[in-house]
């Protein structure tokens, strides 16, 4: 289940963004070709297959450039879409609602894309037990709503920043003056009993060593399908297994059958397609 965000998070990105569309001068356009007072209904439209999210984004942008418009949701976010489903209509001031019909639309196309990659991976590895989870490889300024765009596809969350968790990579053992066990002791002094430790290797003989001082998870970096198997199976009992590095849905279907519990992608954010959806008159 996912659960939508709530406006105090949603309004400073369509501010901004109704801000750098709208520049210095408005919508220069349509104050020159359409009559300051005339009302129009419009409806946003799928135009191609996929599953719907950001639908509270947009009834914000329209209600943050204009008040009095009247913003009517068909269907919610997590709903399944086929070309010409009508998402939503419109009515009011047609200068307002044209203003933020690009922003709008920015939000749902980028976000139902996001959903429905997620969806269609996750519904690709469903005869596995691996749970399918997003990475912080995301937008700067828009973590939070594209990480709600994969709860809404079906997938998970894992680290939301810095602070969730730690999570040791070569870099952080390789500026430590340590070697992997006394960077993980490090952590685990560190951490308490509240905050999870996860540490990333990419051979087995690093497991090994990972696994003799105890973790709660490892992260098993860019590992082909048939070591991820002998990784899992030396896991088992001992620490939870995520597998991350390069992976694509092509490739989804055979990390997810070698048994890991998890599996990162950051391909869910940095790399889905936008979804076509449009806002239509239709007479």
């Amino acid at each position: 289940m996912h659960y939508a965000l709530p406006d105090v998070i949603l309004q400073p990105l369509i501010k901004k963004a109704l801000t750098e569309d709208l520049g210095r001068r408005g919508d220069v356009t349509s104050a020159a070709v359409i009559s300051a007072q005339k009302e129009a209904q419009l409806h946003i439209v799928a135009r191609e297959s996929g599953v719907l999210c950001g639908i509270d984004l947009a009834k914000l942008t329209f209600k943050t450039m204009d008040s009095n418009i009247r913003f009517t949701a068909h269907i919610e976010d997590g709903a399944p879409l086929t070309p010409n489903t009508i998402i939503a209509s419109i009515e009011g001031n047609a200068h307002a609602i044209l203003s933020a019909e690009r922003t709008a639309l920015n939000f749902l196309t980028h976000l139902s894309g996001i959903a429905t990659t997620t969806h269609e991976i996750q519904s690709s590895i469903a005869h596995t037990s691996t749970r399918l989870t997003c990475t912080r490889k995301t937008i700067p300024g828009l973590r939070d709503v594209q990480k709600y765009a994969v709860r809404t596809g079906g997938g998970r969350n894992h680290r939301m920043g810095l602070d969730d968790a730690i999570l040791i990579k070569d870099n952080h053992i390789a500026l430590s003056d340590g070697d992997i066990i006394s960077t993980i002791q490090k952590a685990k002094a560190y951490a308490g009993h509240l905050i999870p430790v996860e540490v990333e290797v990419d051979t087995l003989e690093q497991l090994e060593l990972v696994l003799k001082e105890g973790v709660s998870l490892v992260l098993l970096d860019n590992m082909a399908p048939d070591i991820l198997k002998k990784a899992v199976l030396m896991c088992k009992g001992k620490a939870a297994t995520e597998a991350s590095g390069g992976i694509t849905p092509q490739t989804a279907k055979d990390v997810a059958e070698t048994g890991v519990d998890f599996m990162a992608l950051g391909y869910l954010t940095h790399s889905a397609r936008y979804l076509d959806i449009g806002l239509d008159y239709l007479k």
